[in-house]
């Protein structure tokens, strides 16, 4: 099935979809939603909005989630990934989370995926994060990790979760037993960040 092509130029002065955009806009700042704002962020990438207001949204999304998670992590919730606003919520924290692994962070980026695989409902999810820190641990780059690790080609497109990287070279099972040593790493540390907020 084709999508259909978007004349970016016609959007622009297209007035529903710009008055759309601003309801959103309004929205999304009176409910402090997440999801919402990744809708205002796909609206406004597609007319190409300027460089400010994309980085205006996606800060809005990125400090909005992590608020969320702090309120989870006080009160000993988990992200539950049916729920719209966790979901985007994750994936914000997420998405911040390869960005510092792609600058070389690796330490913001694997205390990101050890805190993610702690407050996730998913299984597949937590343990898929789990990997992540662990690779990061195995002091591999964001590059080898894309290239080597990764595996695209699994990807199914119609999972709304598609967006967190849980496709590989291999299986899960196997991948944990190819990095045994950083995972039961990651595992200790995540037990250790459980244990202090148990007793905070």
């Amino acid at each position: 099935m084709q999508t259909p092509e978007i004349h970016v130029e016609e959007l622009k002065k297209d007035e529903e979809f710009l008055a759309n955009i601003k309801r959103l806009e309004e929205e999304c700042k009176k409910e402090q939603s997440i999801s919402k704002g990744y809708q205002l962020l796909d609206a406004q990438l597609i007319i190409e909005a300027p460089e400010e207001e994309i980085n205006e949204i996606f800060t809005f999304i990125v400090n909005n989630a992590f608020d969320r998670l702090a309120e989870k992590l006080t009160n000993r919730q988990t992200f539950k990934m049916q729920d719209e606003e966790d979901k985007a919520a994750a994936r914000a924290i997420y998405e911040h989370g390869m960005q510092r692994y792609s600058e070389n962070d690796q330490k913001g980026a694997k205390e990101i995926f050890l805190i993610l695989s702690h407050s996730m409902d998913k299984y597949a999810l937590k343990d898929a994060m789990l990997l992540h820190a662990a690779v990061v641990i195995a002091g591999k780059s964001f590059d080898e990790f894309i290239d080597t690790i990764v595996d695209v080609s699994k990807v199914d497109e119609n999972d709304p979760l598609a967006f967190f990287v849980q496709t590989f070279t291999h299986s899960v099972t196997e991948m944990f037993d190819m990095f045994k040593k950083e995972v039961e790493e990651a595992r200790e540390e995540i037990h250790i960040f459980a244990q202090s907020q148990e007793s905070s």
